[in-house]
This record gives C-alpha cells, sequence and structure tokens, in this order.
C-alpha cells in the first residue's frame, strides 16, 4: 500500500538557480537562469513547480550546522519542546544552546532562517502561480498547476503561523507580481494585527478543489492529492481552535476540523487511490525498506540518493547529527539526543497504561552490566531496562544495551560526545541503518539515504480526530481512535540479539493478553478501558501524541497550542535537574506562559520600514 508523497528534487532546483535571498526573505528574486519566456509552457511550468516542491527539504545553510529551517522541527519543537537535548558540546552552536536554555532573542539565528525557508517557500509557489498566468492557452491544465502550489504554499505558511503566531505576512501572487517591497503589512491602517488563519484556509480550499483524488491516471505518486490538502485543513483548524494563550487570532472550528479529519478517515486514499491505513507495526515506519509505502503516511517528504552529491536530497539530513564521530556506526557529530524526562515518560504501569508519576521517581539512569561476560564488549555501562516501558521507547531512543538497528551492536559510553551536555541516550527512530547507506556516503557517515521524512501520519489523524471527539463530550469516540493508535504499537518491539544483548526479557502485550520472550528489554503496552472524563481523556491524549510522536518535531507545537506550555516545560526543567548531574546547571532561566510563538526575526522587523510590528507574545 503506497501513500501520497511530496516529492524533493533539490537538484532542479538547483539547477534552475533558485537561492535564498539573504536576511531580508520578502525581497522578489529574479526566476533564475532560465527566462521566465522560455518556462511558461507545460514543460517549464512543471520545472518551477518542482522547486517549489523541493523546498520542502529546507534551503538556507547546511542541515547539521543549522538544523532550523526544515520541516522536521528537531530544533523547535523536540529540544525546544523538552524531548531532545541539543548535544554536543557545551559551547557547540551557541543559538542552539539559547533555544535549548529558554534563554532565546528575536535575533536567533534558527529562528531568522526558519523565517527565510518560510518565505522562500512562498516565493516559489507564488512565482507558479504567476507564471501559470502569464502562460494563459499555453498551460494545459493551470488549476491543476495551482493547486499543488497552494497546498504546498498552504503548509510553509501554517509553519509560519505554528511558529510566529498568525499576525504574520500574507503574500498573495497579486503582491508577488507588484514587486513592492517590503509587500505587505502585519497590522491593518489603525495597528490592529491581521490575521492569515483565513487566507490560508480559503487557499487549502481552493486547493482541495484544484487537486485530483489519487494519480493514477499518470502515475506521478510524488505529488499532492486532495485528500493530504483536506488533512491539512483539518490540523489548520485545529490548531486555530486550539487554547495558546488569547493572542493568536483563535477561534471556534472544532466542528471543522473534525469533519475534515472524519473524511480523512473513512474515504481517504493515496496517490495511488488506495485507503489510508495504519502501518502494521510501529518499527517499520522508521526503515527505508518498510517506512515508504505503509499505507500510514498522509504526507511525505520523499528522500532519494543523489550519486553525485555527499549530501542527502531531503530533511532526513538533519537526523544524522545524531551519531557520534569516529568509528562508531554511523559517524557523525553527537547532536539531538533524547532527554531523561522524555525517556521516563515512556514508564508503564501494571495495565500498561502510560505511568502517571513518571516524574517523581528516579530517571532510568545507568547501571553496571557484570554477567555474561558481556561487559568486555560493551564497556562497563548498560540502561535500566528491567523497568517496563511502552516499546515505543526503544523504536525511538538509543539506550545502552539495545540493539542499534542492524550495525551490529548497541550503544556503548563511547558513542556519547559529551554526557555532561546531552545525557545518557541518542536518537534512532529517525537514524539510518546500514542497509540503507549510499553508496556515495562518507566513510563512517551513512550521509545518504532513501529514508522518508513523514510529516503526518494517518495515526496523527486519529489522534486529532479523538482530540475534537473530547471537545464534543464524546469520551467513546476518543477512548476508540486512543486504543487504535495503541493497540498496533503491540504488534512489535525490539528483539535480543544473540551475543549482543540478554534474552530474558519480555513484551507483556496486554492489548492482546499474551507475553512474548525474547525481547531486548521489559515492554507492556495496554489499552484504556474508559475515560472517566474530558480531563482525563485529555491527559491521555497528550501522553498519547508524545509517545507516538517523539522526536518527530511536533511536542513544543502541542505544548504551545494546548496552553499548558510553561507547568510541562517548567516541570520538565525540574525533573532534568534533579535526574542528570550535567544538566543541572543548564536552565538558568524558567519557562515564561507567554512563549507560545517565536519572536518574528529582528532583522526582518528592522527591514520592514514599520510594517512588521512584533507578535504581542514579544513586544
Amino acid at each position: 500500500m503506497k501513500k501520497a508523497i511530496l516529492y524533493s528534487a533539490m537538484a532542479l532546483a538547483t539547477t534552475m538557480g533558485m537561492s535564498s535571498c539573504g536576511d531580508d526573505f520578502l525581497l522578489i528574486d529574479p526566476a533564475g537562469s532560465v527566462s521566465e519566456g522560455t518556462l511558461t509552457n507545460d514543460q517549464g511550468i512543471d520545472f518551477v513547480l518542482t522547486g517549489a516542491y523541493a523546498s520542502l527539504n529546507g534551503m538556507i545553510g547546511s542541515p547539521w550546522s543549522n538544523p532550523g529551517n526544515s520541516l522536521s522541527n528537531i530544533v523547535f519543537g523536540d529540544v525546544v519542546g523538552a524531548d531532545a537535548n541539543k548535544g554536543s558540546t557545551a559551547g557547540d552552536q551557541s543559538d542552539w544552546t539559547m533555544l535549548e536554555t529558554y534563554s532565546f532573542t528575536s535575533a536567533n539565528s534558527y529562528i531568522r532562517d526558519k523565517w527565510g525557508a518560510i518565505y522562500e517557500a512562498v516565493k516559489r509557489c507564488n512565482n507558479v502561480m504567476s507564471m501559470v498566468q502569464k502562460g494563459g492557452d499555453a498551460i494545459t491544465n493551470p488549476d491543476l498547476i495551482i493547486g499543488q502550489a497552494q497546498f504546498i504554499k498552504s503548509l510553509w505558511l501554517f509553519e509560519g503561523i505554528r511558529m510566529y503566531g498568525a499576525a504574520i505576512p500574507y503574500v498573495s501572487v497579486e503582491d508577488y507580481q507588484a514587486n513592492v517591497d517590503p509587500q505587505v503589512s502585519n497590522v491593518d491602517e489603525s495597528g490592529n494585527y491581521v490575521y492569515i488563519w483565513d487566507k490560508v484556509v480559503a487557499d487549502l480550499q481552493d486547493a482541495i478543489a484544484k487537486l485530483p483524488n489519487d494519480w493514477t491516471a499518470t502515475g506521478e505518486f510524488g505529488r499532492a492529492n486532495k485528500w493530504m490538502a483536506k488533512a491539512l485543513l483539518g490540523k489548520v483548524y485545529l490548531y486555530w481552535s486550539s487554547p495558546y494563550n488569547g493572542t493568536n487570532g483563535t477561534a471556534d472550528h472544532w466542528a471543522d476540523a473534525k469533519a475534515q479529519f472524519a473524511e480523512v478517515i473513512n474515504s481517504g486514499v493515496d496517490a495511488k487511490g488506495q485507503k489510508y491505513k495504519l502501518a502494521n507495526t510501529y518499527e517499520e515506519l522508521f526503515h527505508a525498506a518498510t517506512g515508504d509505502w505503509t499505507g500510514e503516511s498522509v504526507i511525505d517528504c520523499q528522500m532519494t540518493l543523489d550519486g553525485s552529491n555527499q549530501l542527502p536530497n531531503g530533511v532526513n539530513a538533519n537526523y544524522y547529527i545524531g551519531f557520534v564521530s569516529g568509528d562508531n556506526p554511523g559517524g557523525g557529530w553527537g547532536f539531538y539526543q533524547p532527554t531523561s524526562d522524555f525517556v521516563n515518560s515512556f514508564l508503564v504501569d501494571a495495565d500498561g497504561l502510560p505511568a502517571a508519576n513518571y516524574q517523581s521517581v528516579p530517571a532510568l539512569t545507568l547501571t553496571k552490566l557484570v554477567d555474561e561476560g558481556l561487559e568486555t564488549e560493551h564497556t562497563d555501562v548498560v540502561s535500566d531496562l528491567a523497568t517496563p516501558t511502552d516499546p515505543r521507547l526503544d523504536v525511538t531512543v538509543a539506550r545502552f544495551g539495545v540493539p542499534m538497528l542492524d550495525w551490529g551492536s548497541t550503544p556503548d559510553a563511547t558513542w556519547i560526545r559529551s554526557f555532561a551536555n546531552g545525557g545518557p541516550y541518542l536518537s534512532k527512530k529517525q537514524q539510518i541503518r546500514r542497509d540503507e547507506r549510499g553508496a556515495n556516503s562518507l566513510t563512517n557517515i551513512p550521509i545518504s539515504s532513501t529514508l522518508n521524512y513523514h510529516y503526518m501520519r494517518l495515526a496523527d489523524v486519529y489522534l486529532m480526530y479523538a482530540e475534537c471527539a473530547i471537545h464534543d463530550g464524546d469520551l467513546s469516540t476518543a477512548l476508540e481512535y486512543i486504543n487504535k493508535v495503541r493497540a498496533r504499537a503491540a504488534n512489535g518491539f525490539i528483539k535480543a540479539e544473540a551475543g549482543i544483548t540478554k534474552a530474558n526479557y519480555t513484551l507483556d502485550d496486554k492489548v492482546n493478553g499474551k507475553t512474548v520472550e525474547g525481547a531486548a528489554a521489559n515492554y507492556r503496552i495496554g489499552l484504556y478501558k474508559s475515560f472517566g472524563s474530558a480531563d482525563e481523556a485529555k491527559t491521555a491524549l497528550m501522553r498519547e501524541r508524545r509517545a507516538e510522536f517523539g522526536m518527530e518535531g511536533g511536542h513544543w507545537y502541542d505544548l504551545a497550542r494546548w496552553g499548558n506550555i510553561a507547568d510541562e516545560l517548567n516541570k520538565f526543567i525540574a525533573f532534568e535537574m534533579s535526574s542528570t548531574g550535567g544538566q543541572k546547571s543548564k536552565y538558568v532561566f524558567g519557562y515564561n506562559s507567554k512563549m507560545v510563538t517565536f519572536p518574528i526575526p529582528e532583522s526582518e522587523i528592522q527591514t520592514a520600514e514599520g510594517r512588521f510590528v512584533q507578535n504581542p507574545n514579544w513586544k
């Protein structure tokens, strides 16, 4: 079963000469080295549209020196959102450290470059639509081209909304054609913020009308279809309706969100016309050989190998920084390490449900491994593998003593670049396997892979639908869809490997009522029986989203829109400081409840000649 994907072709974008535009990201750039007149036909327009799709890679800076600009959101969603430490060494990437420690300002380069990626993509999409208009009768199917450009533009503007708030510039095709810099303001003539929710919704509705149900007629399965746009529209409605703190132009669109999700669940199909479904196992989603066409991915960034370039052709480049350089499998730079708080959040109770007190018990700390003669093979440390956890933990996090994908070993102490700065864990879910390495990979660095980036999965749609049901007081529907996601987690687990791990652990599968031998650690998973209140259901939803989508760049955005971000992140700070020795001096600042958006980059405000006003949380 194959999903609808977004095909990212950076090589074509480079050929066209499209580039970033410095700090002023709303400036108009020339179309590139190819004349506009040459491109205003079917072949030329498709060439330019490919450049718009290529924006989904992120386009500014090296993926490991500044990973903040891409859709992966590892910097903002994971590190600011408490799922990951920055890692590496204390002095490396100071602007990232300031984000990690909540001491960032509007001058932060990561925040600036994310803005740049968003508006470079908007520019590319507007260029496509402008050229379609100029092409007139020379364009065979203008609506089909415009629908795709509108979808990509809406996706990026949604990224802008959830980063900086909804009072950001909406650059229309007409603004683009006017070539006025700066083109638009984020306030009206009376100084009131202009929120762009409705404009993004209108573009997505128009895209839905223009996009095909699937791409079986042409076999171009890497293009957007209407179901992708419907799912994204539902997510926009959900964010528009979410609490925040009253400063993001929110409104009640719960019913609209729920309707879109219901359509996607009941009737949605991928680019091959096949109905969406959950993948059989959680682990297969994150293996290039099995994860690309499981049927679960609603919106993916499709990766390809480019034999002429040692860089990976896609946003998955961001994840390679999580490996450690040297002789360890994979190589890398030692960034992006899971926090102790995140690891502890996978603790379960006797029923296999998320442990309510995971922050009031000790972290899953390191212990000596002194039996079975393995201490010489794995140095002298191993994680606490006996305490039962959700099996998704070891798909997501690399713990000592658990097999590291197909590298034929488990991590040991030498894999950690700096315990004091990053803690005892490594990222795992998005890291590539030995069998995925491209022929062009550098020595010890698997820097190219076809591993896709899943921007939105059906599990996400299920849980957002459950969230809408909770809002409506329909707790039985919420229970059904939360349990659908949990039940899938019981279908697989990381297995012990002879000569690498001990084989005396089990999966306590309370979903299906059985115990399975041969696990790499003790796992336990169960289903909720009922929810006694909306608050109980929402707590379960929050925990489920973190477990299911951990280290996928989303946790900060969830906390921000739920309106409980300061409480949650300050509890995280307290836990990290009490449980992880090296982290105790890191968090000088607490988390401010107004920080539900990031600031508009100061450089943009300075160059906008008074047309941009900082968002209300950062004035």
